[in-house]
């Protein structure tokens, strides 16, 4: 997987590539991505997961990892442009009903100004 980090409207976007599962060869997890923002002082976070085709259970929990650092600092976690057959694993892990998930970045972006 290949995170790389922009910011928009004072909204840090993780742009993800690629398969979130676990692996030996990934140095630094999305968790560990998500802290060091947080640490930087930065509150409105979003995962852009428009290329990503695949996520395991470890995936999951690094995105519930991240979910929870987040929301103990009062800080945002949304996530965007997800394909019906990941939106269907937060589904079956009934994620649905604690992350907020937008349809695209523009919406999600749209989301963080309403509060």
């Amino acid at each position: 997987m290949v995170i790389s980090t922009r910011e928009q409207d004072n909204v840090v976007i993780f742009d993800l590539e690629g398969e979130i599962r676990r692996s030996d060869t990934v140095a630094v997890s999305l968790h560990q991505h998500v802290k060091e923002q947080l640490e930087h002082g930065k509150r409105d976070l979003l995962l852009n997961f428009g290329k990503v085709p695949f996520i395991d259970s470890f995936g999951v929990g690094e995105i519930l990892a991240s979910y929870i650092s987040t929301q103990n600092i009062g800080g945002r976690l949304k996530l965007a442009g997800i394909s019906k057959r990941l939106f269907l694993v937060f589904q079956v892990t009934q994620l649905t009903r604690v992350l907020d998930i937008q349809d695209d970045e523009e919406k999600a972006l749209a989301s963080f100004r309403k509060g």
